[in-house]
């Protein structure tokens, strides 16, 4: 059974003529190209700490098979708002699983995508612990409520946005939680 330990944080931005290109373009940005990604659902496992990217790279081999959450936009029509964020919420309780939650989309400011993700992942969370919300209430309203609550401790997100690139090159934006063992 793998139970990840540790999960780090990137994001990148990745340009090029052609769409597959461009995503790597972006995986080498976020410093992550050099892994054999397997994206899954959006649990955060108990007990798992979070590290930044540097510590969380020297862990893993080139080629290794590397769990991740990730979310993606990609797009050729130039000038267009590109955006792609990771939400995650924790519990207070130390033995309890937390959420991660992937948005990506159009349009969106990076704080607009990023709120959005990281109020996703906290209503994800505050239904499985059973707290009583309004989901038609602003996110900062709803926020409040979840730290009142004193079972949610903590949310955060990562965002990366970006504009589509002119003369048909594809834009790649990605934002990952990377799991490590």
């Amino acid at each position: 059974m793998y139970v990840p330990r540790y999960i780090f944080f990137t994001k990148g931005i990745g340009v090029a003529k052609e769409k597959l290109a461009s995503f790597e373009n972006a995986l080498r940005e976020a410093r992550i190209a050099h892994l054999n990604l397997v994206t899954v659902s959006s649990i955060f496992p108990p007990h798992c700490r979070i590290i930044d990217i540097d510590t969380g790279i020297k862990r893993l081999e080139p080629g290794e098979i590397t769990h991740c959450v990730m979310a993606k936009e990609q797009s050729r029509e130039a000038g267009r708002r590109l955006v792609a964020s990771i939400g995650l919420a924790l519990p207070a309780e130390s033995g309890m699983y937390g959420y991660l939650s992937e948005h990506h989309g159009f349009g969106e400011t990076e704080k607009e995508a990023g709120d959005y993700a990281e109020d996703l992942a906290a209503s994800m969370l505050a239904n499985t612990l059973g707290i009583d919300f309004d989901a038609d209430k602003d996110y900062d309203e709803r926020r409040e409520v979840y730290r009142m609550s004193g079972q949610i401790v903590e949310s955060q997100n990562i965002c990366q946005y970006a504009l589509g690139a002119e003369a048909g090159r594809w834009t790649t934006v990605l934002a990952v939680a990377v799991f490590v063992k």
